[in-house]
C-alpha cells in the first residue's frame, strides 16, 4: 500500500478535500478519489474526513492508495515506431488510436503490451498494469513517449517531468472559421469539472492566472 502525505497551503485553502485530491492524483477518477475518502484511505490530521470536508492552511493530509490488483499483463507483438532506444529508456512514436495501458475491460493491444514484448524487462513503479510507464498521452493522440527499462530511469524522467526541465510540444489540428491566420491563445488548462477525464479552460483555473 503507498501512502501519499501532503500539507495543504493557502492557495488551496476552502477547496472540496475530494477536489483537492483530484489535482494531486490526475490520473484517478474522482468517483474514486471519493471512495477512497469513505472507505476511510483518506485522513486529516490522523482522522478520516468525507468528501465535503474543506481543507484549511497546514491540513495534514495522507492517502492510502491500495495495491493494485495483480492482474497478468501478456506481452503482444505488436509493431513500434522507436525513435530513441538504449539500456534504460526507450522512445516510441504512439500511433493514434492506441491506448497507452491496460485497464479492466481493456487488457490488450495497448503499448504496455507491445513494450513487454519488445523490452521484456520495464521498471515496476507503476505496477504491474502501467510497467514503465512514466507519463501518458491520450487514445487519439498521437506522438512520442518515453517509457522507463529500470526504476532508476523512471524516477529520473519522473523528477525531470515534474520540475519541467523536460519540455513537451503539441500540435493540434483547428477546424471551423477562424477570425484570424495566426495568434496565440493564452489560457491556464486544468481537469475538466464536469468530465474528469478531459482538460479544459475552466473557471477555477482562469481565477488562478496571475
Amino acid at each position: 500500500m503507498e501512502r501519499i502525505k501532503r500539507i495543504a497551503d493557502e492557495r488551496r485553502a476552502g477547496e472540496r478535500i475530494d477536489k483537492w485530491i483530484a489535482s494531486l492524483l490526475p490520473d484517478e477518477s474522482r468517483s474514486r478519489i471519493q471512495q477512497l475518502i469513505k472507505e476511510g484511505s483518506v485522513t486529516v490530521g490522523g482522522k478520516a474526513v468525507k468528501p465535503n470536508y474543506r481543507v484549511t492552511s497546514g491540513d495534514h493530509v495522507e492517502i492510502c492508495m491500495p495495491d493494485p490488483e495483480p492482474l497478468d499483463v501478456m506481452p503482444e507483438d505488436i509493431p513500434l515506431d522507436i525513435v530513441y532506444e538504449d539500456e534504460a529508456v526507450i522512445v516510441v512514436n504512439k500511433p493514434r488510436g492506441m491506448v497507452v495501458h491496460p485497464a479492466p475491460g481493456h487488457m490488450s493491444e495497448t503499448l504496455v503490451n507491445a513494450l513487454l514484448y519488445h523490452c521484456r524487462d520495464l521498471s515496476g513503479i507503476n505496477g504491474v498494469l502501467r510497467p514503465g510507464i512514466v507519463h501518458r498521452i491520450d487514445k487519439d493522440t498521437s506522438g512520442l513517449l518515453m517509457a522507463a527499462k529500470t526504476d532508476e530511469a523512471h524516477r529520473s524522467l519522473a523528477r525531470q517531468l515534474k520540475d519541467k526541465t523536460t519540455h513537451r510540444l503539441y500540435q493540434a489540428i483547428v477546424h471551423g472559421v477562424l477570425e484570424k491566420d495566426a495568434g496565440t491563445i493564452d489560457a491556464p488548462i486544468g481537469r475538466d469539472e464536469k468530465d474528469r477525464k478531459k482538460m479544459a479552460v475552466t473557471a477555477a483555473t482562469t481565477a488562478k492566472k496571475p
